[in-house]
């Protein structure tokens, strides 16, 4: 049966805007961004099908475009309106972020972090810098390694906190194995960061280690 030929209000685009997008499951969401399904198949039943072959609605859409476009129903244009919705996401979470202090919104930090980095295939180490008042002035990658491993060089991060007139820094990496547990390497480093900056007077606020959905926070834990 056709998705028009369904009740009013188990229809997936009008149930989200009846009762919102949280309401919906993963497949009638996905059902929306597809629009339309394949012959014989209705959009929720594809998207179902999708779910099940990528292994869930991550894998979908951390999903390079070749892997992404061999999907059924799927393609190059797909594979560009979703690269759109994420990156509007994330800019979305960054303005939010800009508007106010960054301690003061530790959750939405973290949520940040995760969307930039969760699903990096390499270790990626960045920075938020940040004003006096804590304010972001710009989030920044500065250094990529291999699937482990990323070389950190205090000098840079120097530069970097001068040329952004940054008061303070949040530090930021991901950890690819997808473990936020901060490693003997990543404590070391960190504090070298801090020796380097405290003397030109930028502060280390936090350093996040991003795992498979889960943040570790250096301050929290005492290791700053």
């Amino acid at each position: 049966m056709a998705i028009k030929d369904w009740p009013h209000a188990e229809r997936p685009r009008e149930k989200l805007l009846l009762r919102g997008a949280q309401a919906l499951s993963d497949a009638e969401l996905l059902a929306i961004f597809l629009r339309t399904g394949v012959s014989g198949c209705s959009a929720v039943d594809l998207a179902r099908q999708l779910l099940s072959e990528y292994g869930g609605l991550r894998p979908l859409l951390s999903a390079d475009a070749k892997d992404f476009c061999r999907g059924r129903g799927l393609g190059r244009a797909k594979y560009a309106q979703l690269q759109a919705v994420l990156e509007m996401s994330r800019r979305q979470l960054l303005e939010t972020l800009e508007r106010g202090d960054a301690l003061t919104s530790p959750q939405l930090t973290r949520s940040f972090l995760k969307s930039q980095l969760m699903d990096q295939g390499r270790e990626v180490f960045a920075c938020l810098f940040l004003d006096s008042q804590h304010r972001v002035i710009v989030f920044e990658p500065l250094f990529y390694g291999t699937i482990d491993a990323a070389s950190v060089y205090p000098r840079e991060v120097v530069k970097n906190c001068l040329r952004h007139n940054a008061a303070a820094v949040i530090f930021a990496h991901n950890h690819p194995s997808g473990v936020a547990e901060p490693s003997q390497a990543d404590k070391n480093i960190t504090r070298r960061l801090c020796d380097a900056l405290a003397l030109v007077d930028v502060r280390v606020l936090d350093h996040f280690v991003v795992g498979d959905g889960e943040v570790t926070s250096f301050a929290e834990r005492g290791l700053l």
